[in-house]
C-alpha cells in the first residue's frame, strides 16, 4: 500500500492498533484495540465519554457517528462509472456504450449513485475472503439515481439540424446547379433562334425598303379637282406624300369611278359626284371606297392653276398632244414635244384637253404632267410655298388650310425635285368598278389601304334611266330602291321618251335580283331580261310610261 494513499501511515499509534486491511485498502484495528475515528482529512477525532460503564466504573467512550469514506466513495463511483453503458439519445442504462467519468458527467440519461455511507463499508467482506470477486458485485440497494437536465438530447437535436441544414445546402446547390443548366440552354436556343431570325429577315436595303412597304407607314394624302369653269368638268387626283419611303404619287381617278355618297346611300360616279354632292361628301365616298385616309380637299378652279403656273415662273412638259387655239385661225395653244415651256394659260389648255373620242385616261395623263411639273417649281421651304398659295386668294377648303396645303406642297416638291415622284392612273372599269387585282394592288401599295367596294355582301347596284318624259319619276323610283336595300345609281335621262319599261341584268347571278327589282319598282316580271345592262351598275332599269310610280 503506497503511503500516500494511506492517511494512517504517519501515526505511530494508529499503527499499533492496525489488524490488517479491508477490501477497499481501508486500515482494520484490533479488535480489542479501542476504536478511533478520523475526520475526511485523516486525522484522529478526539473522544467523548458517554458516562461510565456500571460495571468497572471505567469511562465509556461515545459512539462514533456515521461518517463518509471518501475514498471508498471515490472508488466505488469510478468503477461504476467504468462498468455504465450511456445511451446515445433516451433509454435505459445497458443500451449504448461505455464512456468514461469525464463524458457520463455531461450525458444527460446517465445514472449517477449517491456516495457510499461508512456503514455500508462495515458490511464488506472480511480479511481473507475474496474481494476481487465482490468487487463488481453491485446490489441495487447500493445505488440510488436522480433525474438530471436532458442536455445530451439537446446535443443530438443540434446535431439533428445540422445534419438537416447541411443536406439541405446540397440539395439546395444541386437544384440551383440544375436551374443554371436549364437557363443555359434556354438562352442557347435563344441565341440561336435570334441568329437564324436575323439571318432570314436580313438581305440588304431592298428587303427593309419591302418589309417597311408591308408594314405601317406615314403618309399624308390631299384630294384635289381641277374644276373647268365652261362646262363644269373636272378632273380628280390623290397627291400622295410617304414620309416612310421618301416617295410621292399623284393618283389620278377617272370620273367613271362608281362611288356611294353617305346622303341617301346613293350611287354616283366620281365626276358627278363633284358637281352634285361637293368636295367633303366626294372624300368621304373616297376613303369609303378606298379605305384611304384623306385628310382634306383642294378644289383648284382652271383660273386659279393659270395663276398658279405664272407663280412658279412656268413649268417645262414633254407634251404629247397638239392642243388648238380657243379660236378658229388661231395658232395652237401647245404643240407637240419634248421640253416644252407652258405659262399659265398653255398648262391649263394642255391639263384639260381631250381629243375627239379619245379616252379619259389620256387627258388625266396631261393633267397630271401638269401637276408634277408645278411641283417642281414650287419652293421647298413651307413659308415660301404658303405664300405662294396665299396669293392665288382662292377660297380654301375647311378641311385644309393655307398652311397646311402650303407645307404638303413644300414636302411633295422636295420629292419631285429629287426624282422620288411618280404619276399613275387607278384602273377602272368600263361600269365604274375598281380594275381587279391591279387596282387593288395600287390601292395598297400607294395608299396603304384596301378596296371596300369589293367586299361580299355589299347591296346591289341599280342603274335608273328616266324615260318617262317626267322629271319626278326619277325621284320616286329613287326612294323605292333606296327602302327596298339598294344602291341608286343615276342614269340620266334619254332624248325621247319610251312606251315600256325594261330591267336588265348582264350576270345570270343577277337574275334573281332583277326580278325583284322589278316588284320593287311595281313593273311586271316580263320586263326583266338578260342584256348587256349598265357598266357601272349590277342591274339596269329604263322607266317607260308605263311607270306608275
Amino acid at each position: 500500500m503506497n503511503d500516500r494513499q494511506d492517511p494512517y501511515a504517519h501515526d505511530p499509534y494508529a499503527q499499533a492498533q492496525v489488524f490488517g486491511y479491508d477490501a477497499y485498502g481501508q486500515p482494520v484495528y484490533r479488535p480489542d484495540a479501542p476504536e478511533r475515528v478520523y475526520d475526511a482529512y485523516g486525522q484522529p477525532l478526539q473522544q467523548q465519554t458517554h458516562g461510565y460503564d456500571p460495571y468497572t466504573a471505567q469511562p465509556q467512550p461515545q459512539q462514533p457517528q456515521t461518517a463518509y469514506d471518501p475514498y471508498a466513495t471515490q472508488t466505488q463511483q469510478t468503477q461504476q462509472a467504468q462498468q455504465e453503458w450511456i445511451p446515445r439519445q433516451t433509454g435505459p442504462v445497458g443500451q449504448g456504450e461505455p464512456v468514461g467519468q469525464g463524458e457520463r458527467e455531461g450525458t444527460a440519461d446517465g445514472r449517477i449513485p449517491e456516495p457510499r455511507l461508512a456503514a455500508d463499508s462495515a458490511a464488506d467482506p472480511a480479511p481473507g475472503s475474496a474481494p476481487e470477486a465482490d468487487a463488481d458485485a453491485y446490489r441495487t440497494e447500493q445505488f440510488s439515481f436522480i433525474e438530471e437536465p436532458d442536455e445530451g438530447s439537446e446535443d443530438v437535436i443540434d446535431w439533428l439540424k445540422f445534419s438537416e441544414s447541411r443536406t439541405e445546402r446540397r440539395d439546395e446547390r444541386k437544384r440551383k446547379g440544375r436551374n443554371r443548366v436549364v437557363a443555359l440552354a434556354v438562352v442557347l436556343v435563344l441565341a440561336l433562334g435570334g441568329g437564324i431570325g436575323w439571318f432570314l429577315l436580313s438581305g440588304g436595303e431592298e428587303k427593309k425598303s419591302t418589309a417597311a412597304a408591308a408594314g405601317a407607314q406615314k403618309r399624308d394624302v390631299i384630294v384635289v379637282h381641277l374644276r373647268q369653269t365652261q362646262g363644269g368638268d373636272s378632273s380628280t387626283a390623290l397627291l400622295v406624300d410617304n414620309e416612310t419611303s421618301k416617295k410621292a404619287t399623284t393618283l389620278l381617278l377617272p370620273n367613271s369611278l362608281g362611288l356611294t355618297t353617305k346622303e341617301g346611300g346613293t350611287a354616283t360616279t366620281l365626276g358627278k359626284a363633284v358637281q352634285d354632292a361637293g368636295t367633303g361628301a366626294t372624300r368621304d365616298a373616297l376613303n369609303t371606297l378606298l379605305g384611304a385616309d384623306i385628310k382634306g380637299s383642294w378644289r383648284l378652279d382652271t383660273p386659279y392653276l393659270e395663276n398658279l403656273v405664272e407663280l412658279v415662273g412656268g413649268i417645262t412638259v414633254d407634251t404629247d398632244a397638239t392642243v388648238p387655239g380657243a379660236k378658229q385661225g388661231d395658232g395652237p395653244l401647245v404643240e407637240q414635244g419634248k421640253g416644252k415651256t407652258l405659262g399659265g394659260r398653255a398648262a391649263v389648255g394642255y391639263a384639260t384637253y381631250r381629243a375627239t373620242g379619245e379616252d379619259q385616261g389620256r387627258q388625266l395623263a396631261r393633267f397630271g404632267q401638269v401637276m408634277q411639273a408645278v411641283l417642281r417649281k414650287m419652293s421647298t421651304d413651307p413659308q415660301a410655298a404658303t405664300t405662294t398659295v396665299d396669293s392665288l386668294a382662292q377660297i380654301p377648303d375647311p378641311s385644309l388650310s393655307v398652311q397646311q396645303l402650303g407645307a404638303s406642297l413644300a414636302h411633295l416638291a422636295e420629292k419631285a425635285k429629287e426624282g422620288s415622284y411618280a404619276t399613275s392612273v387607278l384602273p377602272v372599269k368600263a361600269d365604274g368598278a375598281l380594275g381587279g387585282q391591279a387596282a387593288d394592288t395600287m390601292v395598297k401599295d400607294v395608299l396603304g389601304g384596301t378596296v371596300r367596294a369589293t367586299a361580299k355582301g355589299a347591296p346591289p347596284r341599280v342603274s335608273v334611266k328616266n324615260a318617262t318624259g317626267s322629271a319626278a319619276a326619277s325621284g320616286t323610283a329613287q326612294v323605292a330602291l333606296v327602302n327596298g336595300g339598294y344602291t341608286y345609281v343615276d342614269g340620266g335621262a334619254p332624248g325621247t321618251a319610251e312606251a315600256a319599261s325594261s330591267v336588265t341584268y348582264a350576270d345570270d347571278a343577277r337574275a334573281a335580283e332583277a326580278k325583284e327589282v322589278a316588284r320593287t319598282l311595281g313593273l311586271p316580271e316580263k320586263a326583266v331580261r338578260k342584256d348587256t345592262g349598265a357598266g357601272n351598275a349590277d342591274v339596269a332599269v329604263v322607266l317607260g310610261k308605263d311607270y306608275k310610280g
